[in-house]
């Protein structure tokens, strides 16, 4: 498990002339699926990257290992390496999400980063994709001759098709990033600065879709909360 100061800034153009680079995110839920998904643990694992979109994170880096580190959400992820791919006229693709949302998204990076060239597709809606589907989205992201590619299926959707297909893509960087695709595009309302600052992100967004949201705040949050003190108490490296 690899956390890091962030550079991607200067990561991507080292990786023009080869190479794929692939950065995932870890927050406390998916920690907790990935301890029992072994397909979803290497996904992460394998990544050249694993960065620390939580606070839990954070403070479990800070407990365990004396380290400060910072949070860097998906959102920031998806705001540097637009920053870089405008920088070098880069061809970026973006898979998942509907149709309509990322039209949205297409409008809205030709409008702030106008030197990149953008490309989508909307996959089917199933949990699991047949070799047709996959096939086709591989087929997509290539044809288009995409540089960057941000999937955005949700965790550990996202990072298992990035794992199981990135040796088919012709891409330079890979990344999942879920929920940002509909926060970029404004189709959900992203928490404010305030919340964000406070480290509570979670809370606005749990009373927004708490269907969707009360396992990972009421079950994997204690899980995660019980790992760190079981790892402190008596280190077994569980996770790598």
């Amino acid at each position: 498990m690899e956390f890091f100061d962030y550079t991607i800034k200067e990561e991507l153009p080292s990786r023009l002339n080869g190479g794929k680079t692939i950065i995932n995110t870890l927050n406390p839920h998916s920690f907790c699926i990935a301890k029992k998904d072994p397909l979803f643990k290497k996904s992460l694992v394998s990544a050249d990257y694993l960065i620390p979109d939580g606070v839990g994170i954070v403070l479990a880096v800070k407990i365990l290992f004396g380290k400060k580190i910072r949070k860097v959400s998906g959102s920031d992820l998806h705001a540097h390496i637009l920053d870089v791919a405008n920088r070098y006229s880069l061809r970026v693709f973006y898979l998942g999400a509907s149709e309509n949302t990322l039209l949205k998204i297409k409008e809205k990076v030709n409008l702030s980063h106008p030197n990149i060239k953008v490309g989508w597709f909307s996959p089917p809606y199933k949990n699991e994709f047949d070799p047709d589907d996959n096939r086709l989205m591989r087929e997509k992201i290539n044809d288009f001759n995409a540089d960057v590619l941000f999937v955005g299926m949700t965790a550990p959707k996202q990072e298992k098709w990035i794992y199981e297909n990135i040796q088919d893509l012709h891409v330079v960087f890979a990344s999942g990033i879920g929920a940002v695709f509909d926060f970029y595009a404004g189709t959900v309302k992203r928490p404010s600065q305030f919340w964000i600052r406070m480290g509570l992100e979670w809370l606005p967004r749990l009373f927004r879709e708490p269907k969707r949201l009360w396992k990972r705040n009421f079950h994997s949050t204690p899980e995660f909360l019980f790992d760190i003190v079981k790892e402190k108490i008596s280190p077994i490296s569980r996770f790598n």
